[in-house]
């Protein structure tokens, strides 16, 4: 844990169709079923502004910086009411999108200054993630399977490409804070990542058994 809280934060990242929501509702049913304290939520959303925001940013076309802010002001909502008040108790918070979303779509992919965003993802929120599971796959196979249609994915495999460069420069900033699932671990995604969450966390998992 990065902080005094005693809850874990965990961010799934990944371009389009790389399965985040799926292997999150595997995470958040394999805690729950064993009695542990876990929420799931999601960025842009998890609350009630952030979810009319959602609504907004994955269907209309704006500018760059629109964008940008947009997200934030979705995060710094969902983090304040859902996401902060969770982390105060022993939870295991999993959160599909976070910070480093950001950074890859706005930043890398948009072109908006990878330092200015970084500046307003701290504003929004106060933390980092204790854990960034990356879910790297091929953007074009992504696509492929994706299946809720938005204009980011309308934008095609060539932005997608960008965007998952923008997580490997995000992964280099803070390495060992990310884990990194690719198509390898496709049959095995759960218990891979099960294994690894005790590994790094299994003091603080204990104390979130209810």
């Amino acid at each position: 844990m990065n902080r005094s809280n005693p809850g874990l934060l965990v961010s799934f990242e990944g371009t389009e169709g790389s399965g985040k929501s799926t292997l999150i509702k595997g995470i958040h049913a394999h805690f729950k079923q064993r009695g542990y304290r876990v929420l799931a939520t999601r960025e842009p959303g998890g609350c009630p502004l952030g979810e009319t925001l959602r609504t907004l940013v994955l269907s209309s076309s704006m500018h760059p910086k629109t964008e940008l802010f947009l997200y934030e002001a979705a995060r710094s909502e969902h983090f304040h009411q859902v996401i902060l008040p969770a982390l105060s108790t022993p939870t295991l918070v999993l959160c599909d999108r976070f910070t480093d979303s950001t950074l890859a779509y706005q930043s890398y992919a948009r072109g908006l200054p990878w330092e200015e965003v970084n500046t307003l993802n701290n504003l929004a929120s106060s933390v980092q993630p204790d854990l960034v599971v990356f879910l790297d796959i091929d953007p074009e196979k992504g696509l492929k399977r994706a299946r809720n249609p938005n204009r980011f994915e309308a934008e095609g495999v060539e932005f997608q490409a960008q965007v998952r460069m923008g997580y490997l420069k995000a992964r280099t900033e803070n390495p060992e804070r990310w884990f990194t699932l690719d198509d390898q671990h496709f049959r095995t995604l759960i218990p891979t990542l099960v294994q690894e969450l005790w590994r790094r966390f299994g003091k603080a998992l204990e104390c979130m058994k209810i």
